[in-house]
């Protein structure tokens, strides 16, 4: 039996070495997890990423949120390029261990399009609305 099925029977302050959740994480095929980041004290769901064993390692010693860059195959330190970053509050692992979700404190947009989630595209009846205007226009936020 895996460690998160074991979890689903423990009571509410029981706990394991955080060691041995990390090796048992159901990593997919490119070794990644998806990563939701939500604002900790708002509520707030701001983005969706992805992390590998370097990044949530990363994440964990230094509490500044790393993720991985698929576009870039590298690692991401959010706000490296645009001075915005997450700092994390909290981590949690899901049910059965494949979606990690951030508690962070996120300064200034979380969006690359300079708007403060990256949910701002509204399904509303047979429209796409945008709902979220930018709070800052991303060739000043990235600088280009």
């Amino acid at each position: 039996m895996g460690i998160f099925r074991q979890l689903e029977s423990f009571a509410s302050g029981d706990s394991v070495p955080l060691s041995g959740i990390l090796e048992e994480l159901p990593w997919n095929a490119d070794g990644l997890l998806p990563a939701i980041a939500q604002q900790f004290d708002t509520g707030e769901v701001l983005m969706l990423a992805w992390m590998n064993r370097d990044a949530l390692a990363e994440t964990l010693d230094t509490g500044r949120v790393c993720y991985w860059s698929r576009s870039r195959q590298a690692l991401w330190r959010k706000g490296e390029s645009s001075g915005k970053v997450q700092m994390l509050k909290e981590l949690r692992f899901d049910c059965d261990g494949d979606t990690v979700l951030l508690k962070v404190d996120q300064t200034g947009p979380a969006c690359h399009t300079g708007r403060r989630d990256c949910f701002y595209n509204l399904v509303h009846g047979d429209r796409l609305v945008v709902d979220k205007d930018q709070l800052i226009d991303p060739a000043e936020l990235y600088g280009k």
